[in-house]
């Protein structure tokens, strides 16, 4: 999922602001306890979410995909005093975990998460939104990305991940449902006339996409 050399990623970590305590204690436990732990945003990505919620002061922020809750803790540091975060997870034997690090590091009154189907749940979220972090079935992709964008604000910021996918999505004899829709979805942002779009190669790829 990492192209970047290990000792370029070291020294990326040594010079970027630290893992908050209850993040690094949920990067352990993920990797411990939960199935495909490389799914986990991590320190360098959940610095960036911080970040650009931080600069964007979101009031409503929706994630789809939560995993176990790295990126939605991430993404809240930046929420504006009154503003919330909802997150739509298909596994609901994460839910434990991820209500576990939401209540220790301290944002349990500002995230709700929502179990269930995100092409259905994420249809019920009102706008306007400010920040959507897109990190679920890859296939629903443009999905997702046609559900949200007319529910967010002028100058609001999808982040779309994994959308290099390992390399795969250069490799023309990929044809999954996984990559393909990958395919899918850079095609199709990149020609929506209502954003403004940006390919990112950090980690395993991330979009972001600003509503005009």
């Amino acid at each position: 999922m990492d192209f970047i050399d290990p000792k370029i990623q070291a020294y990326a970590e040594r010079f970027s602001s630290p893992e908050p305590e209850a993040l690094a204690a949920l990067n352990r436990e993920t990797n411990l306890k939960v199935l495909y732990p490389r799914m986990l945003s991590g320190h360098i990505q959940g610095r960036m979410l911080s970040m650009f919620s931080k600069m964007l002061r979101p009031t409503k922020i929706l994630e789809i995909g939560t995993y176990t809750g790295y990126s939605a803790i991430c993404m809240a540091e930046g929420l504006a005093e009154g503003g919330a975060l909802v997150t739509i997870e298909f596994n609901p034997e994460l839910e434990d975990i991820i209500h576990k690090y939401f209540k220790l590091a301290g944002v349990e009154d500002r995230c709700r998460l929502v179990i269930g189907d995100a092409t259905v749940e994420a249809e019920k979220v009102e706008g306007p939104i400010d920040l959507v972090f897109l990190d679920a079935d890859k296939e629903n992709y443009v999905r997702y990305f046609d559900i949200v964008l007319p529910k967010m604000r002028s100058g609001g910021v999808i982040l779309a991940d994994n959308v290099l996918w390992s390399g795969r999505v250069l490799d023309e004899s990929e044809r999954d449902k996984e990559t393909q829709g990958l395919r899918d979805f850079v095609q199709h942002v990149h020609g929506c006339e209502a954003v403004e779009e940006v390919l990112l190669p950090v980690r395993d790829g991330i979009m972001v996409v600003m509503k005009k």
